[in-house]
Parts: structure tokens; C-alpha cells; sequence
């Protein structure tokens, strides 16, 4: 493996940078014992742990663990209980902050039981409640990691809880849910949050899927949601109508690749607001700083649970080790799992790979003691490296 002309010197930096493991270990629990195992065996490098994510779940965790300072608000869940949701903010040198919020802290599919019924009454409301956090928090630009979404309500019931009324045809407001949407025939602006027009959104998307319609927020991703056949044609009959409403109060032509995602959440922010859809794991890298620390790397170590065919393309670990490929900097990949082969990973610059199913027992066994598998693994590839 290509490295420093001596690895034992203390000079060498391993930037040490997995996404999460899900269903075990959260990025930086995994960063610590890939730091543990990459130190057993270079005890004198420098481990800089980071951890990464690609604009979804772990968005939070990682801009936390790059110095935003992390708050608790409470607010309406996706079917009304109440919950405690983390969402972090960053003031600049310019009188400016950023606010980091995810989705899934506020309206995600771990707070609901995935049902037909709730998949109609899913609301994006608390998200809405957090945007407004961090506007009273004095934030000018608002990063939205979206994913993990209960709701597929276009981001209505966040506009909501920012002031705005979906009327009816008899001028009543309609009940929260993308199942509500279709009788929507105009929206009440007046009481919206006039802030919306003065922040900068960046919502941080990597699926292309539109609005509605066979590719759509409903028909795709509905069904994991709690949706049987019948809820998913009137969630998608209800964002055909939402977009339709929204250009009518706008002007602006929402259903656009990535409104979709997360239940088309982005559409109301697309209409209402500043807002500008981005690659997630370019945003999440440069909103924490990556490019410094690869700067100064001599290795680098990711990683995540499965690294499938879906993790090649763009997911963060795997646009982590192109942006290291194209530094000249080697990569050696440590998961659960790898369903992808040595040449599939070589193209991107790995030059080692390890999975914790080869240590473990077995898988249930890899799953529950994650963090001691993954402390072996990472010492054994590099001992081989």
C-alpha cells in the first residue's frame, strides 16, 4: 500500500471518517473503534476522528461533531405526540448562523408505526417547529437533511406550523397528512413567517425522484411508510393537487427532480422560499470542514454498515474515498457488511476492505457487539495492508 516513507512516524494522520452503522453504532461511535483498532496497531499516528453522513440520518451527528452547538426543542411528532427533537446551530464570523435539521428528529418514520392509516395522517409539522427554532435562534441559513421521513405530505404541515392555512372549498383549513391534500383548493399566505423570504435553504437531497407521479415521493417511497395500493394513490393524487395549488400561489413549478424526497418535503420550500437542492454528501463535507482534515491525511478510514451497490453510487463513504482518490491519499474500507467486490471498491480508490461478518460469530453476533468487531477488523486489514 502506498503511504509515508515510515508509518510509524508519529507525523502520519489517519483520517479516520465511517458513516453510521445502522442498527448498532452511530458514526462517531464507529469512528472511536476504528480509531481503537487503527492505534493498536500505529499507536504513534494521528486518529482524526469524523464522522461523515450523506445529507440524511447522521447529518446532525456529524455537524455536532464538527463544533455546532446541539439543541432540544419539543415538538408535534408525525401523528401529533409530542417528542424531544436535537437540531444544532453555528454562529459565523459575519453576524450570520446556520442551522443543521433533520427530517427524521422531528417527523421520522421511527416515531410512528407504519400503517395505511398513518401513512395518510404522517405530517411534516414539528419540522416546521425547528425551522422556527432556528429563526428565533437568529439563523440565516438552514441546512435540511432529509430522510428517514414518516410523512408524504409535501412539506405542508411544515409550512403549518410557519403560518400557513391549506383552505378547502368551503375555506376551512384541512386536517394535517398528505392524506388531506387532495381537497386542498387554495392557501391563506397571510399569517406565513415573513422570515421564510430573508433565510437561505439548502436542502440536502440524493434521490431524483419528482413530486408525484409511477417515480414519485408516494408510489416510491410510500409503501415503507405504512402505505397499502389505496393510500399511495391518494397520497399521490394528493401532490398533484399540492403542486398544483402551490404554482397557482407562486408561480413556481415544483415538481422538479429531488422534490420528492422525503415525502416531496422539499415542494413547499421550493415555492415558499430561498431554497436550492444539493448533493447530500458535498453539502454535509462542506458545511463540516472535510476538505481541511483531508488535506492532512495520509490514510483514510470509512465505512458503514452495508456497503452495497447502492452505497456506490455517491453514498458518503464512497464519495469520501473519490475526494481521497483524487488527493493521491490510499482508503481502506471496514463494514458489517460488503456485497460489493474488491474491484467495484479499487475503482474508488480502496486499496483494503474488511467486513465484521468475517470476525463475528455471526451476523447477530457482528450486530450486537459491533464496536469490538469493528476495533479487530480495522487491525487486522491494517496489519495486512
Amino acid at each position: 500500500m502506498p503511504g509515508p516513507p515510515d508509518w510509524q512516524d508519529s507525523a502520519m494522520r489517519i483520517l479516520i471518517a465511517p458513516d453510521k452503522f445502522k442498527g448498532s453504532l452511530t458514526a462517531a461511535e464507529a469512528a472511536s473503534a476504528i480509531a481503537e483498532g487503527a492505534l493498536r496497531v500505529y499507536p504513534d499516528a494521528e486518529a482524526i476522528q469524523f464522522p461523515v453522513a450523506d445529507g440524511g440520518e447522521g447529518t446532525l451527528e456529524a455537524a455536532v461533531a464538527a463544533g455546532y452547538e446541539e439543541r432540544l426543542n419539543a415538538v408535534v411528532g408525525p401523528i401529533l405526540a409530542p417528542i424531544g427533537a436535537a437540531w444544532a446551530i453555528r454562529k459565523d464570523a459575519f453576524g450570520g448562523a446556520t442551522a443543521v435539521i433533520e427530517t427524521a428528529q422531528a417527523s421520522g418514520l421511527a416515531h410512528m408505526e407504519p400503517t395505511p392509516a398513518n401513512a395518510l395522517r404522517a405530517h411534516s409539522y414539528g419540522c416546521g417547529q425547528l425551522i422556527a427554532a432556528a429563526l428565533d435562534a437568529g439563523a440565516t441559513e438552514i441546512v435540511l437533511g432529509v430522510g428517514g421521513s414518516a410523512m408524504s405530505d409535501g412539506g405542508s404541515g411544515a409550512l403549518r406550523a410557519l403560518g400557513l392555512k391549506p383552505l378547502d372549498a368551503a375555506g376551512n383549513v384541512v386536517p394535517l397528512g398528505g392524506g388531506s391534500l387532495a381537497d386542498v383548493v387554495t392557501v391563506d399566505v397571510s399569517g406565513l413567517d415573513p422570515r421564510l423570504s430573508a433565510v437561505k435553504f439548502r436542502i440536502a437531497v440524493d434521490v431524483r425522484n419528482p413530486l408525484f407521479g409511477s417515480d414519485g415521493a408516494a408510489h416510491v417511497f410510500g409503501p415503507q411508510k405504512g402505505a397499502d395500493a389505496d393510500a399511495v394513490e391518494l397520497l399521490d393524487a394528493g401532490l398533484r393537487n399540492w403542486a398544483s395549488v402551490l404554482r397557482e400561489s407562486t408561480g413556481r413549478d415544483v415538481n422538479v427532480p429531488g422534490a420528492g424526497a422525503a415525502g416531496g418535503f422539499p415542494a413547499s420550500f421550493l415555492a415558499f422560499s430561498n431554497a436550492a437542492l444539493e448533493g447530500g454528501f458535498e453539502l454535509v463535507a462542506g458545511l463540516t470542514g472535510l476538505a481541511g482534515k483531508l488535506a492532512v491525511a495520509d490514510l483514510v478510514i470509512t465505512g458503514e454498515g452495508s456497503m452495497d451497490s447502492q452505497s456506490l453510487t455517491g453514498k458518503a463513504p464512497i464519495a469520501l474515498a473519490d475526494a481521497a482518490q483524487a488527493r493521491g491519499i490510499p482508503v481502506i474500507v471496514v463494514a458489517g457488511r460488503i456485497l460489493v467486490t474488491p474491484e467495484d471498491l479499487a475503482r474508488h480508490g480502496v486499496v483494503a476492505a474488511a467486513q465484521l461478518l468475517d470476525v463475528a460469530a455471526s451476523p447477530d453476533d457482528a450486530v450486537a457487539n459491533a464496536a469490538k468487531y469493528l476495533a479487530w477488523a480495522t487491525s487486522q486489514v491494517l496489519e495486512g495492508a
